[in-house]
């Protein structure tokens, strides 16, 4: 259960207003209700005896529908509905209406159930974008996440993402930190009014990675309204009168959280003068190994943008370049989030050439010597060859800095050759 002072825990937080003060100020209050689930996809459901089956998408479908009807009557609210019958908006098609409509707050209803058929859980949970936090969260979010594939355009736009993937993650991090600390304050609102008002049980608020919050631009909350499997819940929740109250809930939060950031609205800052560019270029050393990696190597933890540099022997492996310092800095932080704990930032003079020796391209090591026929030795017929314990190299190209060097890599990978590395060679 959450502390009825949760959300003042929060409050030194809305400062993170202050960019939104403007706007705040310039169009009325915009709210996109989310009724969970929809047409095909009934979401969680249970059969009883006494009351019949219980549909989430119904279920949350009537308190959207409530409560849009109490803020319409505020002349401060515009309300957007993802859906106000019985149909199933993509997943896609409803993060897109709140981003297109510059929404100041997203709020998605639904039902929560269990694996068992009548559960001991009860009460009420509300999720905020973020990290998976334990194994039951993630149950949750699994079960809200199956519907992805409900839709063709979802299809399309989720077939990539993985959310066990350290660069799917540290994405969303970075998308959604800025509205975090906001969706905390809401969730906690909302919980707390469920505990004081409606004298329910609440299971407090948490963070989790679900695809119908993760590409909103704005603070957004879904609010998991009690267990379809329990019966006291699926009673409370199937009922007008609950649905009323769970609506009043959810309508007095809001009206809290605008009046927290209304009491915040201030003359906007002045605009900060644009970021000026370093002299040097900056990547991001992530290792130094005797090992030589491919790009989709597991060791490289998903990221991307890699460039490998060959010196003495050593593999060294930096990650982007940049010449912001801003820039940087964020690059150092997603190595480290990935888990390359000792990742530095290094610095490189632009065009800079090498005072001795050169950088060349090494296009092949392996046991075997290339064939003569193969599509490596066509292309570049004049390579260097050497052999070192064992392992033959092939070379290719003279370079003095290291932006020629780069350079003929990519006009290399437009020729079908890849995973070429670029080895520093001092004479």
């Amino acid at each position: 259960m959450i502390r009825p002072t949760l959300y003042k825990k929060f409050f030194f937080l809305l400062i993170f207003f202050g960019s939104f003060n403007l706007l705040y100020c310039q169009k009325k209050f915009t709210i996109v209700l989310d009724a969970g689930h929809g047409g095909s996809d009934i979401g969680a459901n249970r059969y009883y005896s006494d009351i019949g089956t219980v549909m989430e998408k119904n279920v949350t479908l009537g308190i959207v529908l409530k409560l849009g009807r109490m803020l319409e009557k505020n002349k401060d609210y515009k309300v957007i509905y993802t859906r106000k019958i019985d149909e199933y908006p993509s997943l896609t098609y409803r993060t897109d209406l709140a981003n297109r409509s510059k929404a100041d707050l997203f709020i998605s209803v639904h039902v929560n159930s269990s694996p068992s058929k009548s559960a001991t859980a009860q009460g009420t949970e509300t999720f905020v974008q973020g990290p998976n936090q334990n194994k039951a969260n993630l149950d949750v979010a699994k079960a809200e996440n199956d519907v992805i594939f409900l839709d063709e355009r979802d299809k399309e736009n989720f077939a990539s993402y993985n959310p066990s993937s350290p660069e799917s993650l540290i994405a969303l991090k970075i998308q959604q930190s800025k509205y975090l600390q906001a969706s905390l304050i809401i969730g906690g609102l909302v919980e707390e009014n469920f505990v004081k008002k409606d004298k329910r049980l609440s299971r407090g608020v948490k963070q989790e990675n679900l695809h119908v919050l993760r590409m909103n631009a704005m603070p957004s909350i879904l609010i998991e309204t009690g267990f379809v499997n329990n019966y006291e819940d699926a009673h409370y929740i199937s009922t007008e009168e609950g649905q009323q109250s769970i609506a009043e809930s959810i309508y007095n939060a809001i009206t809290s959280y605008k009046k927290l950031v209304d009491r915040n609205v201030k003359e906007p800052e002045p605009e900060k003068p644009a970021e000026q560019p370093l002299k040097n270029d900056f990547r991001i050393l992530l290792m130094s190994t005797p090992t030589r990696y491919t790009e989709n190597d597991p060791a490289l933890k998903g990221l991307k943008y890699i460039l490998p540099i060959k010196e003495n022997g050593n593999y060294k492996y930096y990650y982007g370049t940049t010449n912001y310092a801003s820039v940087r800095d964020n690059n150092l932080k997603t190595a480290k989030d990935s888990g390359f704990r000792n990742a530095i930032s290094i610095s490189f003079v632009p065009n800079q050439s090498l005072a001795s020796g050169y950088y060349t391209i090494e296009v092949y090591a392996g046991k075997d010597k290339l064939d003569s026929k193969s599509h490596i030795m066509k292309t570049l017929p004049n390579m260097e060859r050497n052999k070192e314990n064992g392992v033959f190299y092939y070379t290719y190209g003279k370079y003095k800095t290291l932006e020629e060097a780069v350079n003929t890599q990519k006009e290399l990978e437009n020729k079908n050759i890849i995973n070429t590395v670029i080895e520093k060679r001092i004479k």
